[in-house]
């Protein structure tokens, strides 16, 4: 899948703020400052797109980017930064949850893990929670170009290890660096908003 065009629509906070349509959404999940904006703006291409920070927790809404004009990915707020209060924590977790639970457009989540930590108790917790919903996940190592080839294989050993990931379940590891990963979670992302499909039809 190539993405020509991409662009911010709109922050929500509740359901009755989310875009009007029909339109299929891919979510982005994933701890504080793991990567989400970063990759996001590399798989559009597009420096900006969805800002990034050095300082975790910046995201504190729903983002919605329309992508070629036929489909949504949806930058979610990041979990497990400590540093807010407990309230705070609770509001951004009842904020995703409501999301995930209740959006018929979403039609898969890419979940973000740190390719140079071990996957947190909150990212098993999440993935875990995924599963349990029916929703397709793909888990994404990010900042693959910190690690060695070595290291990454490693790192990728224990991400599928610590999620209990079955065999042939969907591990990529990313570099927003370097684009490492970029085509292959292009064509999950594509094949869950039916783009693939539609394109296959049209060469033919």
């Amino acid at each position: 899948m190539k993405i020509s065009s991409a662009e911010f629509v709109t922050s929500a906070v509740r359901k009755s703020d989310y875009p009007a349509g029909e339109l299929p959404e891919v979510a982005l999940a994933g701890r504080s400052n793991v990567g989400k904006s970063s990759l996001l703006n590399r798989l559009a291409v597009k420096k900006g797109l969805a800002r990034t920070s050095k300082t975790p927790g910046r995201t504190r809404l729903i983002n919605f980017f329309l992508i070629n004009g036929v489909f949504r990915l949806v930058d979610l707020p990041g979990y497990g930064y400590a540093k807010v209060s407990a309230g705070e924590r609770e509001s951004w977790r009842k904020m995703v949850e409501g999301y995930l639970s209740t959006r018929e457009n979403l039609k898969g989540v890419v979940l973000l893990v740190d390719s140079r930590h071990p996957p947190t108790s909150l990212d098993v917790q999440m993935y875990g929670w995924l599963k349990h919903r029916g929703i397709p996940v793909a888990v994404v190592a990010t900042k693959a170009d910190k690690l060695s080839r070595s290291k990454l294989l490693r790192s990728l050993k224990v991400v599928r290890e610590t999620l209990a990931l079955a065999e042939g379940e969907t591990l990529v590891p990313f570099s927003a660096e370097t684009g490492q990963g970029r085509e292959e979670l292009l064509e999950v992302i594509g094949r869950w908003a039916g783009i693939l499909c539609k394109e296959t039809v049209e060469q033919k």
